[in-house]
């Protein structure tokens, strides 16, 4: 049998106690740093995320609802104030100038449409008005671009050329002393300029976020660009969350 061992337990102290306290505070120091190194910062659940996980990926096509109540909109001297209601859908495309933190996002479909008063009262029936996307949206020059990343934070840029087609146009014409041979036809306008929206969202698709209208949108006649027939100097659009 082994001899029993008889020399007394030494304690934990000297060089061979401050050896414990030194591996153990690397350890307890190690498990601190992976700890935030795997998203403990800030109390994100992964704070060295790719960013482009939280972008909606390549080629995705997001349909959107719109909602913009109150719109003064001026029509010759005529300013009438409506409710756009209707949707849009873009399609996800790269951003060549920052592929890591943002997208460019191409319209593939734009409709709203709103119902004109037709009096002074307020009146409801004096026909409709639609705006809807003029042409296929080849240079995609729309943008969703990551601020931050915990929490998230975007900001969504929204460049529209579209066209205006007012039905029952005449007295709009007649008060903006324009005469027209065809006055009881549609009149179709176009945006002279694109229209620029500006959203600040804390998630993509947008839930019910609004967007501010950055420039007034003046609308010409496609073979007189200079006359201004219409115009919206605001456009406080709810996107998405209907």
């Amino acid at each position: 049998m082994p001899e029993p061992n008889n020399e007394p337990e030494q304690p934990l102290d000297g060089p061979d106690r401050r050896g414990f306290l030194k591996g153990a505070a690397a350890a307890v120091g190690g498990i601190a740093a992976g700890g935030l190194a795997g998203g403990l910062v800030g109390g994100a659940p992964d704070a060295q995320a790719d960013p482009r996980t939280l972008l909606p990926p390549i080629g995705a096509e997001i349909p959107c609802s719109c909602l913009a109540v109150d719109t003064p909109l001026t029509i010759g001297t005529s300013l009438v104030t409506v409710d756009f209601r209707g949707g849009i859908k873009v399609r996800v495309d790269v951003n060549p100038e920052d592929p890591g933190n943002s997208v460019r996002l191409r319209v593939v479909g734009h409709k709203v449409s709103a119902e004109l008063p037709e009096d002074e009262g307020g009146k409801r029936g004096g026909g409709t008005i639609t705006i809807e996307q003029n042409d296929v949206d080849v240079d995609a020059k729309s943008l969703l671009r990551l601020t931050q990343q915990f929490p998230p934070m975007f900001e969504q840029i929204m460049v529209l050329s579209f066209t205006m087609t007012i039905d029952n146009p005449e007295k709009y014409l007649r008060g903006a002393g324009i005469r027209a041979s065809k006055a009881y036809e549609p009149l179709v306008l176009t945006t002279k300029e694109p229209g620029r929206l500006l959203g600040n969202l804390t998630q993509f698709p947008p839930k019910g976020d609004i967007y501010q209208l950055q420039n007034p949108i003046d609308l010409v006649l496609s073979d007189n660009p200079d006359l201004t027939i219409a115009s919206i100097d605001r456009f406080p659009v709810k996107v998405g969350g209907l």
